[in-house]
């Protein structure tokens, strides 16, 4: 099938994608498109948002929409590296013999990642950036294609292991989950308080969706458009000849990897709404998620109450 086909196909496709999204999941529909073009584009994703928003109901109906192995690990203070990548023990014929942990599969959904000390959010990083897994010197390749959903309670900060800049900085995107309005809040609870269950059909295969990362990989992007992702990844730095408002309430801006992500999620927005080649619309249209956990406020930006989707929006 040719490039352009797929194109067609894949608009198509992603319409009754979120037809079978909505069965289950009210609303949202920020939250699902970001996520949605965070896989199509090969990233991870990390959820925002107080408890009972439905990130994990979101993350597993998106995995089954997508006909996709899912995994879902619960992360708490007392979980060790092992717990995730697997260990190897001794067979009956005293040979050792590895057992696979929850990381081998093709969404990982890590709950309450900030919940889990710093060695074991490692344990992620390898899995993350290499899609493979080191245990005991044997090298693990994952089966493709691999995403880690990782969700984070921002009201809870005793007890938690905030998570390095270097490991934000690998989530392609950051997606804040806000409370639903009334008439949604209606909805949810007229759907989950009866027994009828709906059936969410399997839309895609891993190889489709493989399919779908290489013809995004492939998308050309006009020379302006590139220079623009990069100029605004620029202006987040508070160097000589930032903007005056990032000079004062930003102390760090996001790195090269911001400038790589956003071009390839616009490539993604740009398709999935069925158009060949994204423009500095798209752009605008991923740079909240891919900006907003890549840029650090100083304490008078907090002080002041400026939000770092405020920042984004004057630097467009």
């Amino acid at each position: 099938m040719s490039d352009v086909a797929l194109v067609e196909k894949l608009v198509e496709k992603n319409r009754d994608l979120k037809k079978e999204i909505a069965k289950v999941i009210v609303g949202q529909d920020e939250v699902v498109n970001q996520i949605l073009i965070s896989i199509f584009s090969g990233g991870h994703s990390l959820l925002i948002g107080v408890p009972g928003l439905a990130k994990t109901l979101i993350v597993n109906t998106i995995a089954r929409a997508l006909g996709l192995d899912f995994k879902r690990i619960q992360f708490t203070p007392d979980l060790m590296p092992s717990d995730i990548l697997g260990s190897e023990i001794l067979d009956e014929n005293r040979k050792f013999k590895f057992i696979k942990g929850p990381i081998f599969t093709n969404i990982l959904l890590a709950d309450e990642i900030n919940r889990t000390p710093p060695k074991t959010q490692a344990a992620l990083l390898e899995a993350m950036q290499e899609r493979a897994v080191t245990v005991a010197g044997h090298h693990y390749k994952l089966d493709l294609p691999y995403f880690v959903l990782a969700t984070q309670n921002p009201i809870e900060q005793e007890g938690t292991y905030p998570l390095p800049e270097a490991q934000l900085d690998r989530f392609m995107f950051a997606i804040n989950l806000e409370y639903p309005s009334f008439q949604e809040e209606v909805d949810v609870v007229k759907k989950t308080t009866t027994d009828d269950i709906q059936e969410v059909n399997p839309l895609f295969t891993a190889s489709e969706i493989q399919e779908i990362q290489q013809v995004i990989r492939r998308i050309p992007v006009p020379d302006n458009v590139v220079e623009y992702a990069v100029r605004l990844v620029a202006k987040t730095r508070p160097l000589n000849g930032a903007p005056d408002l990032v000079k004062n309430y930003i102390d760090w801006g996001a790195g090269p990897r911001a400038s790589q992500n956003l071009i390839m999620a616009a490539k993604t927005h740009a398709v999935v709404n069925g158009k060949f080649s994204p423009d500095i619309e798209d752009v605008q249209a991923v740079a909240f998620g891919i900006l907003r956990h890549r840029i650090i406020k100083n304490y008078k930006a907090e002080a002041e109450g400026i939000t770092e989707e405020h920042i984004i929006k004057q630097l467009f």
